[in-house]
């Protein structure tokens, strides 16, 4: 606390002045300020209240930028003064204010009083460089004045802070100091002039608001720091009779009073990217010329060299001199020519070398020898190149001699290659008869890796191997390589292309005699097809399905392995998409719709991409083949079976079928009808069972009758055509006797109120048998009142068919009219007692009423069509007889 105190007044002691210039305006003050603060370290700043007893430190709170700080980083001082400790994480520079609350009027009115605020500068410290190295460059003849320093520095900078470095130069033996400041990591220091052969001390400063540091110092002679020239006029000789070496001379590029000088010489064949190193031991020294040996006769070499201060072991190498190239002279072929064989159609064979791999010149002829079955043939091939042709690096294939070899036969072929010095070792190829068949390798395998395809293969197990042949071919291209027989796996030397596809093989060659190859197809790299399959349609499409065919893409425009084939066709919005094997080039699209325009393409795809063909567009059938005449030939056998089936039910069904559309009319001629006498007792020979006419018997009170048919008169009258037209509606004039009843009185839709009667009915009408209508003869039997219903065919009546419904009508108008009993006063000679039956018995003369014959004014009529019967005169009540199916008398 004491320590506390005192520091707090040591402050305050030096900020004095600050205090002068500030108390009018504010009341706080904090320490420190303005400070520089070092990223990832903790800060602490003291508030002290200055001259004010209205607020303690109690009352004081701390902001960081816009954010308060929690109050567990305070730490109170004493009464007027309040510590905060912040961490400092960012690289952004921020404002730290202290503050008070509003704890009284004054302090409220005085706010600006009452607060303070430091900016804080954020930074690292300066880290040590590193790697320091300078140089002096060669101008001309001498060292220029300028040396050029670089180094590295591992730490970071802040914007706020920035790091300044300063290269520092000393010469030791004049204490003379040559400086530079930069914010880079490079700089150039002008010495005036360079000090040779003097000693140098060289260092560099790092420095920001946080600190200073330097590097290691560099003390060395000014002659270690020279870089100089490379040689010039590098020259290269070639001499006649040394075919295997090279004569190089150049020009020193500085002076030996500046520096002493050591070499260095590389070489390499033209186009060969692998340079061979000269031992410094042979070049180290301060010389002008070098002969180099051991190198390929004919041989075009690209050779550099460079220099550097021989007195130390360390220093700057110059820069390679330009390239100087040159070719050895030639020499004799000393390994023979690559024989190779192109297997061609019809028994052809073509014979194919390659120029010795130590030609040693340019090859002038080929010499060939080939022998057969008791024969052999001897020739002489020559070979015009250029010298372009032989600069290439590539040896050059010669096409020999193309020869028919019968399958039985096998043939030796001998070639000799020959330059201008001299002939080449003897070349051999032994071609088997194909019946002749030797183990082929086993387990061939291709791939690529490393920017190289790679073969890979197992030896035959029956035979022992010679060496053997790696092919590639390509389109109309061919290439090929040799390999001793213990190599199992090797990497194509030859020049191959990306996205070209090669056909690899791997021939065994046992004792000169080849066997049979192993071949597979790789490529270099792979990339998306060129194009894409060109797409058409076989023959018609269907009404849901078409058939696709396309064809595969060109070799050379496939560009890597075809995977698999997707189809596309679309229909409008709705793409489908089908995938096939890369095998296939036609399929079958099925469940189309029918009548639909479809666009289809073919997407070719390999592991690096897919490309899409061109498009085909085609048009489904609305109907399919043969669909439209099945249609027509269905509903053709269709009808054909409505008919058939009609006609045989018609012939089933004939006497129906007649009986209803065309029924019998009966012959007046052939019917019979039962002779009645009204004269005869009706209990003396009751009639036969179903040929009872039917009787209407209806009870009327004698007031009432006349009122009763009065009223009916005029009504009937309108009914009686109605009547008589359905009566003669059957074509015979009226129905016989024992026919079904018409209508009766009572059933009559004109019947009003009438007073029911339950006395003695009185009998309307008595159908009775007569001597005769109209001069017909009667029967000379005795007449008999009996009921006959005529026996003709003629189809019933609908009151005949329905005689129950009839009885329920004439029984409800029985009783409607049956007010009182009555008797009604009938005409003629009725017989009391067969009237009283007839009306006990009303619904069984119902059932039995055919017709009645009526009587009105003694006039008697009768239907045209039947035979005569007696009709009696009716009282009152004949006018409502129409309704039982009577004839009303005109």
């Amino acid at each position: 606390m004491v320590f506390a105190r005192g520091l707090q007044l040591l402050v305050l002691a030096s900020l004095t002045s600050v205090v002068v210039r500030c108390g009018a305006h504010s009341h706080l003050v904090i320490a420190p300020q303005s400070p520089v603060l070092e990223i990832g370290t903790n800060f602490t700043a003291t508030c002290m209240i200055i001259n004010r007893d209205e607020v303690t430190a109690d009352d004081c709170y701390w902001n960081l930028s816009k954010t308060t700080v929690p109050k567990d980083q305070y730490t109170r001082v004493n009464r007027s003064a309040l510590n905060v400790t912040i961490p400092i994480t960012s690289e952004t520079s921020e404002w730290l204010f202290c503050l008070c609350k509003d704890v009284s009027h004054y302090v409220a009115l005085n706010k600006g009083k009452f607060i303070h605020g430091i900016w804080l500068e954020k930074g690292y410290r300066p880290t040590k460089p590193v790697n320091l190295s300078c140089e002096a460059v060669q101008e001309e003849k001498s060292i220029f004045k300028t040396i050029t320093c670089e180094w590295d520095s591992s730490g970071s900078q802040s914007e706020s802070v920035p790091t300044t470095y300063t290269l520092i130069v000393k010469k030791t033996s004049t204490d003379e100091i040559y400086n530079i400041s930069t914010q880079l990591k490079r700089a150039e220091l002008d010495l005036d002039t360079y000090p040779n052969h003097m000693n140098l001390d060289v260092w560099v400063t790092a420095r920001n608001k946080l600190g200073t540091v330097e590097s290691d110092h560099l003390i060395h002679d000014a002659n270690y720091f020279v870089k100089p020239n490379p040689p010039s006029d590098v020259q290269i000789l070639s001499e006649n009779g040394f075919s295997t070496s090279l004569l190089i001379n150049w020009i020193h590029p500085i002076n030996k009073v500046y520096v002493e000088l050591k070499y260095q010489i590389r070489f390499a064949p033209r186009g060969s990217h692998q340079w061979t190193y000269v031992p410094l031991m042979d070049t180290a020294k301060y010389i002008q010329s070098f002969r180099l040996q051991n190198l390929q006769p004919d041989t075009k070499y690209v050779i550099q060299v460079r220099c550097k201060n021989s007195v130390y072991d360390y220093g700057y190498w110059s820069d390679w001199s330009t390239n100087a190239t040159n070719r050895t002279p030639e020499d004799r072929p000393t390994s023979k020519p690559d024989l190779w064989r192109i297997d061609e159609d019809n028994q052809q064979w073509q014979i194919i070398s390659k120029d010795p791999v130590f030609s040693n010149g340019k090859i002038k002829s080929f010499e060939i020898r080939i022998e057969s079955h008791r024969s052999k043939e001897w020739g002489s091939i020559p070979v015009n190149r250029s010298d372009a042709d032989s600069s290439t690096g590539n040896r050059e294939i010669t096409f020999l001699k193309k020869m028919q070899i019968a399958d039985d036969r096998s043939v030796k072929v001998y070639v000799n290659a020959t330059n201008s010095v001299g002939k080449s070792p003897e070349g051999l190829l032994f071609i088997p008869a194909k019946a002749q068949v030797l183990a082929p390798v086993e387990d061939l395998k291709v791939w690529p890796e490393g920017g190289q395809l790679w073969v890979e293969w197992n030896a035959p197990k029956p035979m022992s191997v010679q060496e053997y042949v790696v092919e590639w071919v390509s389109g109309g291209w061919l290439d090929w390589q040799r390999e001793n027989k213990s190599t199992r796996r090797t990497a194509i030397k030859g020049i191959l292309e990306k996205f070209v596809c090669y056909n690899v093989s791997v021939y065994p060659i046992y004792s000169g005699w080849l066997g049979k190859p192993a071949r597979t197809e790789a490529y270099l790299e792979q990339q998306a097809p060129l194009r894409g399959p060109n797409v058409k349609l076989k023959g018609d499409p269907g009404r849901n399905e078409a058939e696709l065919v396309w064809e595969e893409i060109p070799l050379h425009s496939r560009g890597g392995f075809i995977t698999n084939y997707t189809i596309h066709y679309s229909s409008g919005a709705e793409t489908h998409n089908r995938k096939v094997p890369a095998n296939i080039t036609s399929y079958r699209l099925t469940g189309l719709s029918g009548g639909t325009k479809y666009d289809t393409w073919i997407e070719a795809s390999t592991i690096r991409g897919s490309t899409n063909g061109s498009n085909h567009s085609f048009t489904t059938l609305k109907y399919a083949p043969g669909e439209i005449e099945g249609i027509v030939v269905g509903v053709s056998l269709g009808c054909l079976f409505v008919i058939v089936t009609i006609m045989l039910f018609c012939l089933y069904k004939k006497d129906v079928l007649k009986e209803n559309f065309w029924p019998q009319i009966p012959n007046p001629g052939e019917s019979t009808i039962g002779n009645w006498s009204p004269d005869y007792p009706l209990r003396a020979e009751p009639p036969k069972e179903n040929c009872l006419s039917g009787i209407s018997v209806l009870d009327v009170h004698m007031c009432d009758a006349k009122c009763v048919f009065e009223e009916d008169k005029t009504s009937l009258s309108l009914k009686k055509d109605k009547y008589l037209s359905e009566e003669h509606s059957s074509g015979i004039g009226g129905s016989s006797c024992m026919s079904s009843p018409r209508q009766s009185v009572s059933d009559s839709d004109e019947g009003g109120d009438m007073a029911d009667t339950t006395s003695s009915t009185v009998q309307y009408s008595s159908v009775v048998a007569s001597s005769g209508y109209k001069g017909q003869t009667p029967s000379s039997q005795p007449q008999q009142s009996i009921f006959s219903r005529s026996e003709s065919t003629q189809p019933l009546l609908d009151s005949e068919e329905n005689p129950d419904m009839m009885v329920q009508e004439g029984s409800r108008q029985f009783q409607h009219f049956a007010r009182q009993p009555r008797f009604a006063e009938c005409a003629g000679n009725e017989d009391t007692a067969d009237f009283d039956r007839l009306r006990m018995e009303p619904q069984e003369a119902n059932e039995s009423l055919d017709f009645c014959p009526l009587e009105e004014d003694n006039e008697q009529i009768a239907p045209p069509d039947r035979l005569s019967a007696e009709w009696l005169p009716v009282k009152p009540a004949s006018s409502y007889m129409p309704q039982l199916g009577g004839y009303r008398p005109q």
